[in-house]
Parts: structure tokens; C-alpha cells; sequence
């Protein structure tokens, strides 16, 4: 006798929403869970994540680069802005106390500040001999 061939079951996955997909993405790459703990734990082929992955993130990605390189951007910016206010400031106390003759600095500054406070103060000194 000829055995017969069953066909071969096919596993059933339920259909899922877009949001659904995107919190899987987002755990996936956040290193939260792995490829296959996800397709177990949501009842999901491994190859449709992955084929999620390379659709989704990638766009999700890719604002996030943009966004990422626009903050950097701006942060170096505004500690360049803040480096020449902080010189600014340093050069008027160091003035006021050559002028005054008072330390202020000292008092009122972080060692590190009033460090560099004395130093601009030494380097007009010797400028103006």
C-alpha cells in the first residue's frame, strides 16, 4: 500500500496592527527583547519581524539620525555661545579687580573659575607691563 502525503500545517499568526508592530520595533532595538522571544511571545513569524525591521526602522531610523545630528548641532552651538559669554565675563572681573584692587573672584567663584580668573588678571598685567 501507497502511503498518502498529508499536507503539511500550516501555523496560523493573527493579523497585526501597525501600532502593534511598531511597539515590537521599538523593544527590539531598544534591546528589550529579541526577534525570537517577540515572534513567540506575540504569535508572529521571525521572518515578518524582520521584514518589519528593514521596512520600519529604517524611516523610524532615519528622523531619529536627522534629529539626533539637528541636537548635536545645536548643543555645540550654544556651548560655543556659552564658552564666549563665560571668556566675556571672566575678562569684565578680571578688569573690575585690577581696577578695584578687590578679589572678587575668590569670594564668590568655584576654585576653578577664580583660577581662571587669576590668570586672565596676570596675563593684563604683564600686557600692560
Amino acid at each position: 500500500m501507497k502511503e498518502q502525503k498529508q499536507p503539511s500545517r500550516k501555523k496560523t499568526y493573527k493579523k497585526v496592527g501597525f501600532d502593534l508592530k511598531l511597539l515590537i520595533i521599538d523593544q527590539i532595538q531598544n534591546g528589550r527583547i529579541s526577534v525570537n522571544y517577540a515572534a513567540k511571545k506575540y504569535n508572529i513569524s521571525k521572518s515578518s519581524i524582520d521584514y518589519w525591521l528593514k521596512k520600519y526602522s529604517t524611516l523610524d531610523q532615519k528622523k531619529l539620525g536627522m534629529s539626533k545630528q539637528d541636537e548635536i548641532k545645536k548643543l555645540k552651538q550654544r556651548i560655543e555661545e556659552l564658552e564666549f559669554v563665560k571668556d566675556f565675563q571672566q575678562d569684565v572681573i578680571a578688569d573690575m579687580e585690577l581696577i578695584t584692587g578687590v578679589d572678587l573672584a575668590k569670594k564668590s567663584l568655584p576654585k576653578t573659575l577664580a583660577d581662571e580668573i587669576q590668570k586672565k588678571k596676570q596675563n593684563r598685567l604683564k600686557e600692560n607691563g
